[in-house]
């Protein structure tokens, strides 16, 4: 998905959020959103994703700020209320896997430009999928031998679990989360701090710290795990935006709220739509 002139001020509020959250000093706070958004000036082009935009700012704000982790306190919040929810929900343990990728999409309705109680909110909202092919899954199931899980944002580990547990009664899955920091997507290291590895089959990382996926910086490992797989779950939107520029192999299946504009329209449904969509 390429970017639209839409995506500029949002990837320039990105740069002054990541930068508040990264310091408390006037300035060094001043000099990462300065440096930001020359950054940005220079590298946005509507004729690329903004994934790759968007990773070169984090990085410039974490190198100006001294700053590895600056979502850290929005993870663990997350991820407290991430754990809530699953502990409540939990209590049924006879789930259809539809039941699953339900809970699994609510999940993406965490957001960090919005307030926690808002998203709380959102995540008791009902969901109806505007792309739904559940059925094409289900027939791909019966046939997968090897499963790629690919995680979004740190609170919605707790969303995955039983999806993941599902799923690893047709083929074994293998859960990726980011090699270090970006926003607030998880990491190896935001799973131990919360004692979820126990809860997930294997754990690999991208082997880098790109919202979503950029192909050409991931390792060789992860790589060679994304060929392996012919079932790929794709959570989120930055999946969409930067999977969605390779070819469709019939194998990825993206699991997102469209909580923006461009992704919305790229989908062709309504914004904060539900998508579960095999491509």
């Amino acid at each position: 998905m390429k970017a639209t002139k839409e995506c500029y001020p949002c990837l320039e509020r990105l740069v002054r959020q990541a930068a508040d959250l990264a310091t408390q000093d006037p300035e060094l706070k001043t000099k990462a959103i300065y440096e930001g958004l020359k950054l940005l000036k220079a590298e946005f082009s509507v004729y690329k994703p903004t994934i790759p935009v968007a990773t070169l700012l984090h990085r410039r704000v974490r190198t100006i700020t001294g700053n590895p982790d600056p979502y850290l306190q929005i993870k663990e919040a997350e991820m407290r209320m991430g754990e809530e929810f699953y502990q409540s929900w939990n209590a049924n343990s006879e789930v259809s896997l539809r039941d699953c990728l339900v809970l699994a999409v609510r999940g993406n309705s965490l957001d960090f430009f919005k307030d926690l109680e808002t998203v709380r909110n959102d995540l008791i909202l009902p969901v109806e999928f505007a792309i739904d092919n559940t059925k094409a899954l289900e027939t791909k199931l019966k046939k997968s031998k090897q499963i790629l899980f690919l995680a979004d944002n740190a609170g919605e580990v707790f969303f995955d679990i039983p999806l993941v547990k599902k799923l690893m009664e047709f083929a074994p899955v293998t859960y990726v989360v980011k090699q270090s920091p970006v926003q607030n997507d998880v990491t190896l290291a935001d799973l131990d701090r919360f004692g979820l590895t126990k809860d997930l089959p294997q754990v690999i990382t991208t082997g880098t710290d790109t919202p979503g996926v950029d192909m050409a910086q991931t390792s060789t490992e992860f790589k060679s795990a994304f060929k392996a797989a012919d079932l790929v779950i794709s959570k989120g939107m930055g999946y969409w935006e930067t999977l969605s520029e390779l070819p469709a192999e019939g194998k990825v299946f993206y699991l997102l709220k469209a909580k923006c504009q461009p992704v919305a329209d790229s989908l062709n449904v309504a914004l904060n739509s539900y998508v579960a969509l095999l491509r």
